[in-house]
């Protein structure tokens, strides 16, 4: 199997490819102020940089491998006078032009022109939508993380249980990138390293197609480039703290304490050349430390240890030991780190190497355990990246990348870290509760899970501006990953479980290692015309997941027939999807784009190595398998947008899609030559369809007004046969079993109307404020009554969701410090938006079940008491006071 790889390698070191790009392009061209005539030979650098190039007969120039950010951009030429632009924009893939008209000077005085740039409203190289975010333009947002700015996106839902979605696919199809490489963990398809917004120097956002250089994604990439370091040395912090300020105190437990500290911040960074080789080396190195004690408590009423008894009725006793202090239930702290360190090998030839890691600890609030909140589980994780880039710029037109990347994530879930922790007690105290609708009164959560995540990329690519024309990109890329997953119990008196069966722990438990392999194959064209932008290119992705699959669906373990060749290597895939986008302007101000491609997607690895053991658990269906030679899920995208300009200073873009989903991640039956034993499968069988579209407004800041204003509109419908990938599974167990779906229903993050506004006031000789507005329509919910349903899946609706973030800030200088101070306030109003709903009234304040449950003895808390779900709604008022500096 190693020769087939060293082979495989070897015929792809000869194939040309491409990778996600993180630089961009400045084109124009030169011309004599006076005579329009084009000027050969003139010199157009960027300040500040080794980027420039000499313009050609034609008086066009190209420079290319531009890291996004603001520049200055001069042109000079022997008998001309010298001109600057500056504020000059450069994003990630994006084409930035810059036309001189130089001024004749018969005696060179030594005076320049200087030009303030102004960013182009409209992008006219722009075949699909997409979406980027500058460092200045995160500052001035009231955001704590990236994925705060995520939500402000046109297209991107926020679902009930707090995943993302772009245009109405999974929360598993996003590709997450760092400076041009994955960061997405294969084994749940989530952001596997966290990044420290205050790190990035910009964020984009693909939501329409994809060209070939990007894979492994269906729905939407999100893109981050972390910032460089500067030539001048700066050192600089922010600091905050902060707590809720709610007034519903009858719905949060303990919201009234107020600690100013219960929120806290601490960031610092440092930039600036290496002390030692400070014409070669520099770097840039950030940490940062987020503390958040959570806006739901419980009430230690009760220790784990605690023991009750409410079967026998003459003989009814409830321990309570418990201090009755407030505990937060989903309490957090995280921990960022930032490292980068760019040499100057060669002119032209630049070495970095950027490390970024996270660790963090919190708790999931679980209403079960609102008065024994010691009991359940903590949640770990840490994970870090290492990306070495070697970036040789062969000329102003040609340039390579080669780069090696390891990264590793470790989750852990568990109360206490040693299986045979004396803490543990009897898990029959997990089930002793009175009814339904009574708290624990005792019991520890005995749940040990672990699972870590190797991922090894190796990438090569390389652009080259081959004609005025033309810009080719072409690469490699191979991953070579490392899956470990243990799931085990915690031991009480020397048993593992206590001894209470578990269907789940029976089939997921012990232990695997797994080594599934990918390789990739990408070329593309960027073909730049006067009048039409054609991105056009052919991607090729081959995986094997080395591992076997059941030869015998009927005898998925092979204990029955104990066959000799009972299992059989799952077969390797192949894929090729086709991509085309083309944009072309109407006008001076107006653009049109249109695009298509095919999209592939292996699911998430968890779904390929589930129940490692192939165990079918007795006695009817509660088994759930993996399959390893699950096919790529595929999609099929379609969008028609325009961009257009106003007022030169308003740009206005609508775009309309249209997405076809099919082989997505479902279940399938299976029956076993035992009797009455059954178990799901993981197999291609979902699919599904989103349309919408999508209207986006504008307006940048002028010298005069300072005010900056963005507001998007997004109609949309996402429809399928199922949500989630166990929905055939779940219809099977439910007694009687339901049917599935024969037609698609509304999916469960099938949010029809969403508005995003964004507007922000900067005078630096006044203050600054900083405001963000937003609008959701209920999502989804299925109708019930006593768990049963009185109507098909998800015809229901949630109420609608609004919501007000402001900032306020100042800027001062004090000696040679430069300061911030400022005021975020979260959810400026108090508003208790309803997440969750109770499937019997469809809101969150209220259940019909005291009309069915009868007369019930409270021993431990009321019905009241039991529906009263703090966690069915959003997050209360947050305010947080604080102040940035820099030296």
């Amino acid at each position: 199997m190693k020769c087939k790889y060293i082979l495989f390698i070897v015929l792809f070191s000869f194939t040309t490819l491409v990778h996600a790009g993180q630089t961009g392009k400045v084109t124009g061209v030169v011309l004599d102020g006076d005579t329009g005539t084009p000027l050969m030979a003139v010199n157009v650098i960027i300040e500040g940089t080794s980027f420039g190039a000499a313009t050609d007969m034609d008086g066009y120039y190209a420079i290319l491998n531009v890291p996004p950010g603001s520049y200055t951009i001069f042109a000079s030429m022997i008998g001309y006078r010298t001109t600057r632009f500056t504020d000059v924009k450069v994003s990630v893939d994006r084409t930035t032009n810059v036309d001189f008209k130089l001024a004749q000077s018969v005696v060179d005085l030594g005076d320049e022109i200087t030009v303030i740039a102004e960013r182009p409203l409209i992008q006219k190289d722009l075949t699909a939508t997409a979406s980027s975010v500058s460092a200045d333009e995160i500052t001035a947002m009231p955001v704590e993380s990236f994925q705060d700015i995520l939500k402000l996106q046109a297209g991107i839902v926020k679902d009930s249980g707090g995943d993302l979605h772009i245009r109405g696919g999974r929360a598993s199809e996003i590709a997450y990138m760092v400076d041009g490489v994955s960061v997405s963990d294969p084994f749940s398809g989530k952001l596997a390293v966290e990044v420290d917004q205050g790190a990035i120097q910009e964020l984009k956002v693909i939501s329409g197609t994809f060209n070939a250089e990007y894979g492994q994604v269906m729905s939407g990439i999100v893109e981050i480039v972390t910032k460089d370091p500067d030539q001048e040395f700066k050192i600089g912090a922010s600091f905050y703290a902060g707590d809720y300020l709610s007034d519903h105190r009858d719905l949060f437990l303990h919201i009234d304490d107020i600690s100013p500290l219960s929120l806290n911040n601490a960031q610092i960074y440092m930039t600036g050349p290496s002390p030692i080789f400070s014409k070669k080396l520099s770097y840039y190195i950030s940490m940062r430390r987020l503390y958040n004690e959570g806006w739901l408590y419980g009430q230690r009423r009760y220790n784990p240890s605690d023991s009750s008894n409410f079967v026998n009725s003459n003989a009814v006793y409830s321990e309570q030991s418990g201090d009755d202090a407030y505990v937060p239930m989903n309490e957090s702290v995280q921990y960022y780190a930032n490292a980068k360190l760019v040499l100057a090998v060669a002119p032209g030839i630049k070495l970095s190497y950027n490390f970024l890691g996270d660790i963090s600890r919190w708790k999931y609030y679980d209403h079960l355990y609102k008065y024994n909140p010691d009991g359940n589980v903590k949640n770990r994780d840490q994970a870090h990246t290492h990306i070495l880039n070697w970036n040789h710029t062969l000329s102003s037109r040609t340039f390579y990348t080669f780069k090696l990347n390891r990264y590793h994530y470790d989750y852990k879930s568990y109360l206490y870290e040693n299986l045979y922790d004396p803490n543990y007690v009897n898990p029959e105290l997990l089930r002793n509760r009175e009814d339904a609708y009574r708290f624990l009164t005792g019991g520890t959560n005995m749940t040990h899970f672990y699972r870590t995540t190797t991922v090894n990329q190796v990438k090569f690519d390389i652009t080259s501006q081959a004609t005025r024309i033309h810009q080719l990109k072409a690469g490699t890329e191979f991953k070579y990953n490392e899956l470990h997953l243990e799931n085990r119990t915690a031991y009480y008196k020397g048993v593992e479980g206590g001894g209470i069966y578990s269907a789940e722990r029976f089939f997921n438990a012990g232990e695997y290692t797994h080594h599934p392999f990918e390789a990739v194959a990408y070329i593309q064209d960027k073909i730049e015309l006067t009048w039409m932008t054609l991105n056009a290119g052919l991607r090729y992705d081959y995986f094997n997941a080395n591992q076997d699959v059941p030869v015998d669906l009927r005898d998925p373990d092979n204990s029955y027939s104990r066959k000799e060749q009972g299992f059989a290597k799952a077969k390797p895939k192949h894929q090729i999807s086709p991509r085309i986008g083309i944009a072309f302007p109407i006008s001076a101000t107006g653009v049109v784009h249109v695009s298509y491609g095919h999209f592939f997607q292996l699911p998430p690895y968890e779904y390929l190595y589930m129940n490692p053991r192939f165990a079918v658990a007795p006695g009817g269906l509660s088994t759930l398998m993996g399959n390893a030679d699950l096919d790529p899920q595929t999609t099929v995208i379609y969008e028609v947008g325009y961009q257009q300009s106003l007022l030169d200073q308003i740009g206005i873009d609508v775009t309309g899609f249209y997405k076809d989903a099919r082989n997505l991640l479902g279940t399938e039956i299976y029956e076993t030559y035992i009797l009455g034993d059954r178990y799901a499968r993981y197999i291609n069988r979902d699919y599904g369809n989103i349309r919408g579209i999508t209207v986006a407004l504008n307006k940048r800041a002028t010298a005069s007004d300072h005010l900056t204003v963005s507001f998007d509109y997004t109609y949309q419908v996402a429809e399928g046969n199922a949500s989630d990938p166990n929905h055939q599974f779940y219809n099977n167990q439910a007694d009687p079993p339901k049917k599935s779906n024969i037609q698609v229903v509304p999916l469960n993050w099938d949010q029809r109307h969403t508005l995003n506004l964004s507007a922000s006031f900067d005078n630096p000789r006044f203050i600054g404020v900083g405001v963000i507005g937003q609008f959701q329509s209920g999502l989804p919910y299925t109708p019930a009554i006593q768990s049963q349903e009185t109507t098909f899946e998800n015809s229901g609706r949630k109420p609608f969701n609004s919501n007000v973030d402001f900032r306020f800030f100042k800027h001062f200088q004090l000696g040679h410090g430069s300061y911030t101070a400022f005021v975020k306030v979260y959810n400026l109003f108090d508003r208790t938006n309803e997440i969750n709903v109770y499937d019997d009234t469809g809101r969150a304040g209220y259940s019909l079940v005291s009309q069915y449950v009868g007369e019930r003895r409270a021993h431990v808390n009321s019905l009241a008491e039991w529906l009263r779900r703090p966690d069915f709604y959003s997050e209360p008022r947050k305010i947080l006071i604080g102040l940035d500096v820099e030296f």
